[in-house]
């Protein structure tokens, strides 16, 4: 083999290695950019769920402030609501005590409604022997009742006629005046109680109105319910 032949076979050996050498360094660039362009979408999409995960938990945070408001109107709006019926109860009952006063006014009807709640309280405490308080105004009327009351309540228990002994000492509060409203006052009616006074039955106009409110109360606020409703 002459010089010339080794000369050639050399060119196409370095030509053989070059082509190698430039087709492994494509290769290996192939490889980087595909890489790279997996790793820059994996860091893309972990940004995306970053950005979507702080989003969604800034969503919930203001969704969960706007159902606290809510509530909190809510709750302040029935407050409101509930305020304003207690303000027309009282008001009502403050009516009904006012009207309780005119009871007092016509003797007739207001001596008769006395021996009532005379019977009425004899029957509730079925004692032999009781103890009366009324107001220092109503004692003639509560004593010129006491002898039928006792007969009455005779008839209806089966029972002898009770010891009826009227409280001279103590007195229930007078009507209630426009100088001292916070005075303590009471409209007009009678307590009762065993000689011993164990046993009280507070029979008086605003113990009845007290009473019926409470009893009625359920009905006043259902029926204010739908007058708010309409």
């Amino acid at each position: 083999m002459n010089d010339t032949d080794v000369s050639k076979q050399i060119q196409q050996m370095v030509r053989f290695i070059r082509q190698e050498a430039e087709e492994k360094a494509n290769e290996i660039s192939v490889s980087a950019e595909e890489e790279f362009n997996i790793e820059k979408l994996q860091l893309v999409e972990a940004e995306k769920k970053k950005i979507r995960q702080e989003y969604e938990r800034k969503e919930k945070q203001v969704d969960v402030r706007k159902k606290i408001e809510y509530s909190m109107q809510l709750n302040a709006s029935r407050i409101k609501v509930l305020q304003a019926q207690d303000d027309v109860v009282n008001a009502m009952k403050d009516a009904a005590a006012k009207e309780l006063l005119n009871v007092s006014s016509d003797h007739h009807v207001y001596k008769r409604l006395l021996k009532d709640l005379i019977v009425q309280s004899l029957l509730r405490l079925k004692e032999p022997s009781v103890l009366l308080r009324c107001r220092e105004d109503d004692l003639h009327l509560v004593q010129s009742v006491l002898d039928s009351a006792a007969e009455e309540y005779s008839e209806k228990a089966s029972v002898h006629a009770p010891e009826i002994i009227v409280d001279n000492n103590v007195y229930l509060p007078p009507a209630p005046g426009h100088h001292n409203a916070h005075a303590l006052s009471c409209s007009g009616g009678v307590v009762l109680a065993s000689k011993d006074g164990k046993i009280v039955f507070e029979n008086t106009l605003d113990a009845r109105l007290d009473v019926v409110f409470r009893k009625k109360l359920p009905e006043i606020r259902k029926w204010l319910c739908g007058q708010v409703a309409a």
